[in-house]
């Protein structure tokens, strides 16, 4: 007798429950023994491993973080609680009486442990586009709206949505700045980004434990790292979220006609929802609604879907076109050029990741970029994998999810991480397939779990290499964000700060009042320049500072970094830098500590200082 498929739902088949009832009282009790033991073992080993965690984290030196970031300084203990929290998932997850509260346990402790670690561990806020999200909400209240600049940040007063809401929220609770709340943007939006995940899922699906697994997978593949406080990680959550609702309204979704509207219908207060949505991802971020649309497209491809569909659709689209005709329209006509080159030359975008550009860097980031290129790899190859082996999933949306983000591809290489955003925005429907692929009923159940347990490990390996592999970069000491701070608090309005890289942390907080240079992401002539004369080319650069308008040259320790893990300049360029600026009469050590220090430049005839 066929079995019917659990994307499906459905009770055992007959034979299945005669072989149950048919079992005797004496037969099940030892049976119902190993549940009970196995079911306080889950119990117990849950609290048992995020208290190892917790204490893992005591003591840990950051300062030891060199090629591999914070895979280098976490304790042993650390890995061992992770292993034990995913050896309590799978006994959870196999067991059909584990109630739904401990698998959501489970995740969010999974959440915690990858995500809250940094926040826990780091004296400063994580990420250096995290610090100048902040300054941008700090110039909104300024301003009272997002000021007009030029150079990176005028992306931002095209799409200001939100910058405009964190700074509503802080007037509203009288907060001075959000920083009191980002350092936790990670592990809150993440533990948000379930709800909908879970919301996606069960529109397709009533198998708790596919579910649950597709859940647990996304957690464990999400390698990006884009969850911190930024525009794309709000407009991430709110786009799981428009592509769950119209999936659950689909003639595929497992709700019957009870349980939801006739298809093809929208109720007045979802749909309502599903275009307040669109017009926030609209106004907040370039990308996310192109994915969307994007997304919609490909679910309106099967025409029993357009009724759904098509509406949705036609939203996102005026919403996007309405604001990129007005608001955002001056920042795209002066990226019309490098957009349409784009679209003429697309496999630029496909090999703009940079992974390819590995000839230079720290010997542990060339084993961290093929790592993630496994991690990838593999999780397109189960994915592929579950289309073939499990037929049922071809009949849900989520093979159409799983390819709509390559449209985008052609379209721009998004400063070089257009690559990355695809992974994001396919990911989760690939964690669904694959999670169809492991844990879709299986006569050989014992079995089941040796194989899906290293499996599992596996991803949150290739993980925690993305994740935590360049945390040397991405964290920040207190003393490089107070010299950050002098020199926002120092210099004059025009003055003109020069960094060796971007990743200073509080540099941008008067962005709208100073101009930026970041020496190694200059023009190629420029930065063979200063690797051969760096005093000529600094002067060069600070050419135009007065004695009211001086520039500042600041050095930290996170840009000595970058340095030397991405190998953008050779790594001894920060020291040679330095040491020609203190040699020089012309530059004045203005601040200095044990990671970071500060020059000052006037011109000769202005006297110095």
């Amino acid at each position: 007798m066929g079995r019917r498929s659990e994307l499906t739902g459905g009770t055992p088949p007959p034979a299945v429950q005669t072989q149950a009832s048919a079992r005797t009282p004496q037969a099940s009790l030892p049976h119902s023994r190993r549940d009970t033991a196995r079911r306080w073992a889950v119990r117990a080993m849950l609290p048992t491993a995020l208290a190892l965690w917790l204490v893992s984290l005591r003591d840990v030196d950051l300062r030891r973080m060199r090629d591999l970031g914070l895979l280098q300084v976490l304790p042993v203990s650390f890995w061992i609680a992770l292993a034990l929290l995913t050896l309590s998932f799978c006994m959870a997850l196999y067991d059909r009486r584990t109630k739904n509260v401990w698998l959501a346990a489970h995740v969010l402790g999974l959440i915690a442990v990858l995500h809250a670690t940094p926040t826990l561990l780091y004296a400063t806020l994580r990420y250096a586009w995290a610090w100048k999200h902040v300054a941008v909400v700090d110039a909104v209240l300024r301003h009272d709206g997002v000021p007009e600049t030029t150079g990176r940040f005028a992306v931002y007063d095209a799409w200001p949505g939100f910058f405009e809401l964190n700074a509503l929220f802080l007037r509203a609770t009288g907060m001075d700045s959000v920083l009191g709340y980002a350092a936790w943007a990670p592990p809150v939006s993440n533990a948000l980004l379930v709800l909908p995940l879970l919301l996606l899922y069960r529109s397709v699906v009533r198998d708790r434990r596919l579910v649950w697994g597709a859940v647990w997978i996304y957690f464990s593949c999400a390698w990006i790292g884009q969850d911190y406080f930024a525009p794309q990680t709000f407009a991430f959550l709110l786009f799981v979220t428009v592509i769950a609702l119209v999936l659950r309204q689909l003639p595929s979704s497992v709700f019957p006609p009870s349980a939801r509207p006739r298809w093809g219908a929208w109720r007045r207060g979802p749909l309502l929802a599903v275009l307040i949505m669109e017009i926030a991802i609209a106004c907040s971020h370039p990308l996310t609604p192109l994915m969307l649309i994007s997304a919609l497209l490909a679910l309106s491809i099967p025409r029993r879907n357009r009724r759904v569909t098509l509406p949705v659709l036609a939203g996102a689209v005026a919403a996007t076109a309405a604001w990129d005709a007005t608001v955002a329209r001056p920042y795209l006509e002066i990226h019309l050029n490098s957009l349409m080159e784009s679209l003429l030359n697309p496999s630029s975008n496909v090999a703009s990741g940079g992974l390819a550009a590995l000839g230079t860097a720290a010997p542990g980031q060339v084993l961290l970029a093929w790592i993630d290129r496994g991690l990838t790899a593999g999780v397109v190859l189960l994915a592929v994998m579950a289309l073939w082996r499990r037929p049922s999933t071809r009949r849900t949306g989520m093979p159409l999810l799983l390819i709509a983000p390559l449209a985008v591809l052609v379209a721009n290489n998004y400063g070089g991480e257009m690559i990355f955003r695809v992974y994001l925005f396919a990911l989760p429907a690939a964690a669904f397939l694959i999670s169809a692929l492991l844990f879709e009923r299986d006569t050989r159940r014992l079995r089941a779990p040796l194989v899906v347990y290293p499996l599992l490990l596996c991803m949150l390996g290739g993980l925690a290499f993305g994740y935590y592999g360049k945390e040397s970069v991405n964290s920040f000491t207190r003393e490089e964000v107070a010299a950050a701070r002098y020199v926002t608090d120092h210099a004059p309005r025009g003055a003109r700060i020069l960094t060796l890289t971007t990743d200073v942390a509080g540099i941008d907080m008067s962005y709208d009042r100073h101009s930026r240079v970041s020496l190694a992401y200059q023009h190629i002539r420029d930065r063979k320049h200063l690797v051969g004369d760096p005093l000529a080319t600094v002067e060069a650069f600070v050419a135009e500072a007065t004695a009211k308008r001086p520039a500042y040259i600041v050095l930290t320790r996170a840009q000595h970094a970058l340095t030397y893990l991405t190998g953008v300049l050779p790594a001894d360029t920060q020291s040679r830098v330095e040491k020609v600026l203190s040699e020089s009469p012309e530059f004045t050590v203005v601040y200095h500590n044990r990671d970071a220090v500060v020059f000052r430049y006037a011109p000769p005839e202005a006297g110095g200082r």
